[in-house]
């Protein structure tokens, strides 16, 4: 019960209340970004998807730190969710000085990856674990894409995006040590199509 309450304290905090980073936002000294106002929405609209990204972060560390069993494995989850944490207040933050407003489906977003965390979860912690793995290769992937597709002069936002790269690349290898189990072929392709159409939609709303 404990543990369930938690989960709703932390679905509340990441959904109504102002995140607050442990860690300094990254920055690039001495490069302001200078932006047109089509880039300005351009990186708002990949800003709100990586900002969805940490919404769902929030709700899979939850979800599965509620399922194991394992207090080592569960104050792991915890430990990424705190450091997701940081994310999600520096893409809030670059939101905000984008002009940029949040993803209006965030609470579906939210109940979503519960879900699909509390299900990997209850398949064993190896299985959980994979689906970290996959999680974060995916979104490692994807970070990466944009990293491609932000303005060449936003350099706020590459600086978030560079490094929230290299957390999620260490979130995934925390988990392999751990002995993570790979998933199937098809599980990970349909983790890939659901990750697109919330991508897509994220894009806009």
């Amino acid at each position: 019960m404990d543990r369930l309450l938690g989960a709703a304290d932390a679905a509340l905090r990441t959904l109504f209340a102002k995140p607050r980073a442990l860690r300094d936002c990254p920055v690039v000294p001495a490069e302001p970004s200078n932006l047109t106002a089509d880039e300005r929405r351009h990186a708002g609209a990949l800003m709100r998807v990586n900002h969805v990204g940490e919404i769902c972060a929030q709700a899979l560390y939850a979800s599965q730190a509620v399922a194991t069993r394992d207090p080592l494995l569960r104050e792991q989850f915890e430990q990424a969710a705190r450091e997701e944490t940081d994310h999600l207040a520096w893409t809030q933050a670059r939101l905000d000085e984008l002009d940029a407003r949040p993803s209006l489906l965030n609470p579906l977003w939210y109940a979503g990856a519960f879900t699909l965390g509390l299900l990997a979860g209850r398949l064993g912690d190896r299985v959980s674990l994979g689906f970290v793995v996959e999680t974060e290769r995916q979104v490692e992937s994807h970070l990466d894409s944009h990293l491609r597709r932000l303005p060449a002069g936003d350099h706020a936002s590459r600086a978030i995006v560079a490094q929230m790269k290299a957390d999620e690349a260490a979130h995934a290898q925390q988990a392999l040590d751990r002995g993570a189990l790979e998933l199937p072929a098809p599980v990970r392709g349909l983790m890939r199509a659901a990750a697109r159409v919330m991508t897509t939609t994220a894009h806009y709303i």
